[in-house]
């Protein structure tokens, strides 16, 4: 019986760099045209494309949503050539489909890879996230306090006045009386319309983007992309999943999960070690958009590395013919 191979995160790693730019590339035409949808099925379509010349044994546990939702990319479909080691993806083609249809900052295409098995199954249901970067002790803050007390507990940690914290949060209106209760301890409340992978990854890099802490509920795929980002970068992250109707909790049963009202930590949601690669498509304080140059349309992506905490930013230019 020939044994499986090895998970080479140093060979796959330029692989996924690929896989991300391409899906950026494909939606290029379409930033600020107001079609959500053809935007997002060209970059779906441009990154299945790149992840079937790799040479793995993917299985997409994080996608485009269930089978019957997704005619690509969804949710246990295999991708890869079949030649290589098992590998679980998380996947989001583009992050912020209303962001590239209006050419609004922030829009990413994103992607993970970790051997097989080792990647939360979430569901297509909401997730109540709390993130904070590196440096911190472990726990300095949790889902069970309330926003103050997060905000007092990591200014302690800081050894800073809460008014000097800043937390990043979903514009939304279910988040409201949480924003009043962030800003009425002094802190500042960086408001996003969307994109909360990004949101979350700020915070591992807060010297350049200011923002201390993320919270507030989003979906929970996302969840797991943001954990593996902070696996590579540092920090920590805490999320719960929410459900509204038994049709949601019925979608985490099936996909394995029985403790509802479990909180995992970032080594939970991601177990081993794992890839990341995000390509800007629009404009974003994490990497540059998509730049139209005379002879060739450039790239910036974002390639990290759990094993090594390595984070590596790729200009690419693809000649225009």
């Amino acid at each position: 019986m020939t044994a499986e191979p090895d998970f080479n995160d140093r060979m796959l790693s330029l692989g996924l760099a690929r896989v991300s730019e391409a899906a950026a590339l494909a939606c290029a035409d379409l930033i600020g045209r107001g079609d959500e949808k053809a935007a997002d099925q060209a970059a779906v379509n441009a990154m299945r494309e790149q992840l079937n010349q790799l040479a793995i044994k993917g299985v997409v546990v994080i996608g485009e949503g269930e089978r019957d939702e997704a005619p690509m990319l969804f949710i246990g479909e295999e991708v890869g050539n079949g030649d290589g080691p098992g590998v679980d993806i998380a996947l989001d083609p583009l992050e912020g489909t209303t962001l590239t249809a209006k050419a609004m900052p922030n829009a990413l295409t994103v992607i993970a890879m970790a051997p097989r098995g080792s990647l939360l199954h979430a569901p297509d249901v909401y997730m109540d996230k709390l993130a904070i970067g590196p440096g911190y002790p472990k726990d300095v803050v949790s889902l069970d306090m309330s926003p103050r007390e997060r905000v007092e507990a990591l200014a302690a940690a800081r050894g800073c006045a809460p008014s000097e914290i800043t937390v990043c949060v979903l514009e939304r209106p279910r988040h409201e009386a949480m924003i009043a209760e962030l800003r009425g301890t002094g802190a500042a409340v960086y408001l996003i319309p969307d994109g909360d992978v990004a949101g979350v990854i700020h915070c591992a890099e807060a010297r350049l983007t200011g923002i201390d802490m993320y919270m507030g509920s989003g979906g929970a795929p996302e969840g797991v992309l943001a954990a593996s980002a902070l696996k590579c970068m540092g920090g920590q992250i805490w999320g719960r999943l929410l459900f509204r109707n038994d049709d949601e909790r019925g979608r985490a049963t099936k996909a394995g999960i029985t403790d509802f009202d479990r909180v995992y930590n970032r080594d939970e949601m991601v177990t081993r070690d794992v890839i990341f690669a995000a390509t800007g498509v629009t404009d974003g304080s994490l990497v540059a958009g998509i730049k139209r140059r005379p002879g060739y349309v450039e790239t910036e992506t974002v390639l990290m590395r759990s094993k090594t905490g390595s984070v590596r930013r790729m200009l690419y230019r693809n000649p225009v013919k």
